[in-house]
C-alpha cells in the first residue's frame, strides 16, 4: 500500500490527474456553452450591423438618384415636345412667307375680297337659336336676357 500511496502523491501522477480533471471540466463547459450558444455570433451581429448601416446610408442617395433619373426623363420629353413645336412654328413661318398663303388666310379670317368681287357671309339661323338655348338665363348677362325677351315679344306679334 505504501507504494500505492507513494504513487498517489507523486508529481507525475498528480499532474496527470490534474490534467484529466481540467480536461473533463473544459469538455463539460464546452458542451454546456454549445448548448446555450445562439446562432448569432459576435461576428454575425457585427456584419448585420454593418449591412444595416450601409442600407440606411445608401437609402437617401438612391432615392435622389431615382428621382433625378425621372426628372431627366421628363426634361428630355419636354425638350422633344419643344423641338417639335419649334419645327411647327418654322413651318408656319415659312408658309406665311408665301404670298398666296397669306392672301388665303386674310380672305378667310378677315373676310376681305378683291375689288370687283362680292363677299358673302352665310349665317346659319339654327346655330344662333342653338346658342341661345344652350345658355340658361342665370349663366348669361342681364342684357342678353332683356334682348331675348324683346325677341320673344316681337316673334309673338307675328
Amino acid at each position: 500500500m505504501a507504494v500505492k500511496d507513494r504513487d498517489r502523491f507523486s508529481t507525475a501522477t498528480r499532474l496527470r490527474l490534474l490534467g484529466e480533471q481540467t480536461a473533463a471540466r473544459v469538455y463539460r463547459s464546452q458542451t454546456k456553452r454549445q448548448a446555450r450558444r445562439s446562432r448569432l455570433t459576435g461576428r454575425a451581429a457585427l456584419l448585420a450591423l454593418v449591412l444595416c448601416s450601409l442600407i440606411v446610408a445608401l437609402a437617401y442617395p438612391m432615392r435622389q438618384y431615382v428621382s433625378q433619373r425621372a426628372e431627366i426623363a421628363d426634361l428630355k420629353r419636354q425638350r422633344e415636345q419643344a423641338r417639335e413645336r419649334v419645327e411647327q412654328l418654322r413651318d408656319l413661318k415659312a408658309r406665311w412667307q408665301d404670298d398666296a398663303y397669306a392672301e388665303q388666310q386674310i380672305r378667310q379670317r378677315l373676310h376681305y375680297v378683291r375689288p370687283g368681287e362680292t363677299g358673302y357671309v352665310v349665317i346659319d339661323p339654327g346655330a344662333a337659336q342653338r346658342a341661345r338655348t344652350d345658355e340658361t338665363a342665370a349663366d348669361r348677362p342681364w342684357y342678353a336676357n332683356i334682348w331675348d325677351g324683346v325677341d320673344k315679344s316681337d316673334a309673338s306679334d307675328r
